[in-house]
């Protein structure tokens, strides 16, 4: 774990906003294969912070549908399609203590970042009013949302770029996380991982390779991230 941090990178879906992809994913299932089969941890060990098409080849593998990287593409689709509609009905929320932690984080005057694969990221933040005046994208210095790059995470080319972008070295940057995928896309460009374990999936985190891992951001140490360093607060 770095011990110097000054700038810090959000992923989207899972950290900052309880968003439908996950109910989108599932319902576009539909014709292939049972939806309630794709379960939450199914969602997040095979699918989560991955490209909209890898994560459509995984699930329909992982399901064992036949003809599965055929029939992706169209199913990435049908999922595209039913999560702007959930999207435009509204069906998304922002997490409280990610709201508490981006401000704690703003005080401390360090740079911020937010990172999804998703482009469906930045409407959801823009529709997000905080009590200050501004959208929740207002507040990010930088914005990599749904950037065209060669391989989306568990490599870390999007985080890399967010630091470029922050001009901070990735050594300097804490990523914060919810997926594994993410987490291993943090850990590979040599930035601290915290994972959020919204899903009661602490042990998938782990395994990635986070570096501390809570269930709330509020569980975080402020006064210890403006010495440069992660850890929980005091029980």
């Amino acid at each position: 774990m770095n011990q110097d941090l000054a700038a810090a990178i959000f992923d989207v879906d899972g950290v900052l906003l309880a968003s439908p992809h996950e109910r989108a994913w599932r319902e576009a299932l539909a014709g292939y294969v049972a939806p309630e089969r794709l379960t939450t941890a199914i969602y997040q060990a095979h699918v989560a912070g991955k490209p909209r098409l890898n994560g459509a080849l995984a699930v329909l593998e992982h399901l064992g549908v036949p003809d599965a990287k055929r029939k992706a593409g169209v199913y990435a689709e049908r999922k595209q399609k039913r999560l702007e509609t959930l999207i435009r009905a509204g069906n998304f929320t922002a997490f409280p203590d990610a709201l508490h932690f981006v401000q704690a984080i703003r005080v401390l005057g360090w740079p911020i970042a937010v990172a999804s694969s998703s482009r469906n990221a930045n409407p959801m933040l823009q529709a997000i009013r905080l009590d200050s005046g501004p959208t929740l994208l207002d507040v990010f210095t930088v914005n990599v949302c749904g950037r065209e790059l060669p391989r989306g995470k568990p490599d870390p080319a999007m985080f890399l770029l967010a630091a470029a972008e922050l001009r901070r070295p990735p050594a300097a940057c804490l990523v914060v996380e919810d997926s594994p995928a993410g987490i291993e896309a943090a850990c590979a460009g040599g930035m601290t991982a915290l994972g959020v374990a919204r899903l009661h999936d602490a042990d998938l985190l782990w395994a990635a390779g986070a570096d501390v891992v809570v269930t709330s951001l509020d569980e975080i140490a402020i006064d210890e991230l403006a010495a440069g360093r992660l850890s929980l607060r005091p029980a």
